[in-house]
């Protein structure tokens, strides 16, 4: 898993100084929570791009944006290019065309932090489509919110501000 999130974050990095400028960080994943309780991604990639990825990241909510977080102890790697179309699906399980690695326990940890990503896959590499989350932000949804760009917010909100972003 981390060599995948390294390899996404090595090729935005390695673009961004070549021209000056990164990818952007995009608000194209939201997480909502079902009516059983269940963490679900929304997933809402640019058009038909191609993207790297995706891949989920859970780690202790104190090692969280350090330069070394340690390792990925809750989450999943896809690794390759696909095109994954707009898609919906329970945050531990995503489509199975996609061939996941599972990386740790498969469920929600107290006092993790949660990053869901993918890379537009092109040399331009313009954009990362991310959510961060804990368990708390989601506990704090209420029913038909979602939590994106780091915050809650109803799905008709999230819709147009991914669109907005592409």
């Amino acid at each position: 898993m981390r060599r995948g999130v390294v390899a996404v974050a090595g090729v935005a990095a390695a673009v961004g100084l070549l021209s000056g400028c990164g990818a952007e960080d995009l608000p194209l994943v939201a997480v909502r929570v079902d009516d059983a309780g269940a963490a679900e991604v929304v997933l809402r990639p640019c058009g038909d791009d191609r993207v790297l990825g995706p891949s989920l990241e859970g780690v202790p909510s104190d090692r969280f944006g350090q330069e070394d977080p340690g390792r990925n102890v809750s989450g999943w790697e896809a690794p390759g290019s696909r095109h994954p179309v707009d898609a919906e699906f329970p945050l531990f399980s995503p489509p199975g065309a996609w061939h996941v690695l599972p990386v740790g326990e498969q469920r929600l940890l107290p006092g993790h932090t949660y990053q869901l990503t993918f890379g537009k896959d092109e040399s331009d590499y313009e954009y990362t489509g991310i959510v961060t989350f804990t368990a708390a932000d989601l506990a704090r949804l209420t029913p038909g919110q979602v939590w994106a760009d780091d915050r809650a917010m109803s799905l008709g909100e999230f819709e147009k501000l991914a669109e907005a972003s592409c």
